[in-house]
């Protein structure tokens, strides 16, 4: 018997200790007038419009995100874990840092979108567009490697990388 773990870099490493580290410091501490950060932790969200909003540390865990509007948001560090989003527009956001583990994307567009650091682990992905995407140093497993390489084409606008080289697809 087999195990599929991820393999992870130092990068990676890095990466998610500075996560858990951030989840101990309170924001407050950092700046005492900054609005804590949004919560729709559990919610049903059909078709909201989050494009272009300043989303960071938000919380979206175990959220029904369908037909949602995430186009150029930033969303950085904000947490979806858990949640379903379908038929979601997620063009160019700023996703980096995100919590996205075990979220299940369906006919979602991701085109454009910048996922550094990102965790995406046990996450799947249907009919998910990811033309241009920037998955640097994003948390996936090898079975999500191989499938998101199947489709992976063009190059981040924002960050210059190809979607094929930062999800280390072999050609």
């Amino acid at each position: 018997m087999s195990l599929n773990l991820p393999v992870l870099n130092w990068r990676s490493l890095l990466s998610l200790l500075l996560i858990i580290l951030m989840g101990w410091v309170s924001p407050a501490l950092a700046n005492p007038y900054a609005a804590p950060p949004l919560s729709y932790s559990n919610a049903e969200l059909h078709g909201q419009d989050f494009s272009g909003q300043r989303l960071r540390q938000a919380e979206f865990s175990n959220a029904h995100l369908d037909e949602t509007n995430f186009s150029e948001a930033n969303a950085e560090g904000a947490v979806f874990s858990a949640s379903v989003i379908t038929q979601a527009n997620m063009h160019g956001a700023i996703l980096s840092d995100a919590m996205m583990d075990q979220t299940k994307f369906k006919d979602t567009d991701l085109s454009d979108a910048v996922l550094n650091n990102a965790i995406l682990l046990g996450s799947t992905f249907e009919n998910v567009n990811i033309t241009g995407a920037d998955f640097t140093d994003a948390m996936l497993d090898g079975a999500q490697v191989k499938d998101l390489c199947k489709s992976a084409s063009g190059v981040n606008s924002k960050t210059g990388i190809p979607t094929r080289e930062s999800l280390g697809c072999r050609d």
